[in-house]
């Protein structure tokens, strides 16, 4: 029974306890839109970039067959174990999709599973980064649907972001661990109980997820204790240090048990992709590249985002609050960005999460900022906004246009020219058992039937050793005198770095088949090749597979097959 004094305190006009959960449904209910309408944008950016998967997607795929079909984590069956990828809570997520028969199995609806299961799933982590972004505005504005809608949008507006989320790649799991960390610290900041268990053992279990979708996503650990730390409440210390000690647990334990997991595997603390691209210290032209970001989304762009935030951090809480714990992660993003090797990809893969959040953020202080002003002074702002989003757009859409007519290593065109192509100057050959060393693996390995040396290193620990110390010599001495593989291709900067043409091993032991578009070339070992006449063979599938080649180039959006099967495509 109801207290006598609790209903006489209770105004006339106040909601009653069981008013609540109508409240709570109907804020549920308008969230279905809010994360509605800026992922179907996010989908029809996406749409722009076709079938298009970025090869190095194809190097985890082909690990997540492996791993399904019990051959173990090796990049194809009959090679040792590698730690060739970098995202194991991605492939995990592939395996299970092998499992199911929703992954490397056919075709759903005329679209082929390894093109429609990655993008799928991307488009659900894109969905659940929203939903953080509803779960946080609801909890510190009063107009949550337009903060959500307005940073979704801003988000899906980013060719970077939509570019790289459904590359095939594990960026748009990254942003959804990132995201939610911000959703929780927000929520937290809003009840004044940052220091909460649930919110330090939340983020530390996303923060695990984050480093187990990339390496530099161990650094979101740090965002919780940060925060406690900027908002610590006088008295609060010692609750504070017990939270940040359970953050870093919850972290801990899961990361760590892959660490052990890893070193008695594959008897190493990093992955072999990390050791071949050297990771070194922070430097500051590392961090000069931040830079590059800003440029990237237009200068009047950042510029009035940044007058925005910095505006509504002047006003009362708990936005301001809120954008203090945003700002955390946010800025861990920038950090992991400018500490990381410069990547060799266009549209800055490594800027996921920062795009996100920074959407967030701009977004949440635009619609408290102008929330407070005069009619006046929202129009003038509004319009100020405005311009900065039309020159912004103007270079986003460029970049778009670039990408899509000619996005980044097509995983299909490397399927093309490294698997098809070389399966059949081994059927020419009758080779049973051959090898093979090229700079691109991911298309080869799925489709390919010779057995790869991955020439970058990522699944090839000798290699990558000589990278990690720009040994060019040795990688050579390492090729042509212990694996000397049957075939070799070899193109661009690679083939100038990596320098064969000049070493009398490669000059006496190989025989050009034929040139490659980018300055390249496909040669065979010659004592594989026992007459002209075999060699010709070769010469003619070279024509045709070239042919296939530009076919491909030509539709760098296209998808190769309902299903790309390991040594499927023959010369016979």
């Amino acid at each position: 029974m109801t207290d006598t004094a609790e209903v006489v305190a209770r105004p006339l006009d106040a909601p009653g306890p069981e008013a609540e959960p109508p409240r709570r449904r109907g804020r549920l209910l308008w969230g279905v839109p809010a994360v509605l309408v800026p992922t179907a944008l996010f989908v029809l950016h996406a749409l722009v970039y076709g079938r298009w998967e970025v090869d190095d997607a194809g190097i985890t795929f082909a690990y997540a067959r492996s791993v399904a079909t019990g051959a173990g984590p090796v990049l194809q069956a009959g090679l040792p174990p590698v730690e060739g990828w970098s995202n194991p809570a991605w492939l995990g997520l592939l395996v299970v999709g092998h499992w199911l028969g929703l992954f490397d199995h056919g075709a759903w609806f005329g679209v082929p599973d390894y093109v429609a299961f990655p993008k799928a799933l991307a488009v659900l982590c894109v969905a659940g980064v929203f939903s953080a972004f509803y779960a946080a505005a609801s909890a510190v504005s009063r107009r949550p649907v337009v903060v959500t809608v307005l940073a979704g949008a801003l988000a899906s507006a980013v060719p970077s972001f939509v570019i790289w989320c459904v590359s095939g790649l594990e960026n748009a799991l990254l942003a959804l661990a990132v995201a939610w960390i911000g959703a929780l610290l927000v929520r937290a900041s809003a009840r004044e109980r940052v220091t909460s268990v649930g919110t330090a053992v939340g983020c530390g279990l996303l923060a695990a997820l984050a480093a187990l979708t990339r390496p530099e996503g161990m650094i979101y650990a740090g965002a919780f204790p940060l925060v406690a730390l900027l908002l610590l409440r006088r008295g609060g210390f010692v609750r504070s240090l017990l939270t940040v000690s359970l953050s870093v647990v919850a972290f801990v334990v899961p990361f760590g048990l892959y660490l052990l997991w890893r070193w008695s595997t594959f008897h190493q603390l990093l992955p072999t992709t990390a050791v071949a691209k050297s990771q070194g210290l922070p430097t500051v032209a590392g961090f000069g590249k931040v830079t590059e970001l800003v440029a990237y989304a237009g200068w009047s762009g950042v510029l009035v985002g940044a007058v925005l935030v910095g505006a509504a951090l002047m006003r009362p809480a708990p936005v301001r609050t809120a954008i203090v714990a945003l700002l955390v992660p946010l800025g861990l993003g920038l950090v992991a960005f400018g500490v990381l090797v410069p990547d060799w990809m266009e549209q800055y893969r490594f800027a996921t999460p920062v795009w996100a959040l920074g959407a967030f953020v701009v977004a949440l202080a635009a619609v408290d900022v102008l929330g407070g002003l005069r009619v006046r002074g929202r129009l003038t702002v509004a319009l100020v906004a405005v311009v900065a989003a039309v020159f912004s757009g103007v270079g986003w859409v460029g970049s778009a246009q670039t990408f899509r007519d000619a996005p980044t290593a097509p995983m299909c065109l490397i399927v093309v020219n490294t698997g098809w192509e070389f399966n059949g100057y081994a059927d020419i050959l009758g080779l049973q058992k051959s090898t093979f060393f090229a700079p691109e693996i991911g298309g080869g390995a799925l489709a390919g039937r010779s057995l790869l040396i991955d020439g970058a290193g990522l699944a090839e620990p000798t290699i990558a050793a000589f990278w990690a110390e720009k040994n060019w010599a040795a990688v050579r001495d390492y090729v042509f005198d212990e694996v000397k593989p049957s075939f070799i291709r070899s193109h661009g900067e690679f083939r100038t770095q990596m320098a064969f043409d000049a070493d009398p091993r490669f000059q006496a032991d190989y025989l050009l088949i034929g040139p490659s578009p980018n300055g390249g070339g496909n040669w065979v070992r010659r004592d594989l090749v026992p007459d002209e006449a075999t060699m010709a063979r070769l010469r003619e599938w070279a024509v045709r597979a070239e042919a296939a080649d530009a076919a491909q180039r030509a539709t760098p959006r296209a998808s190769c097959g309902d299903r790309i099967v390991r040594g499927e495509t023959s010369a016979t």
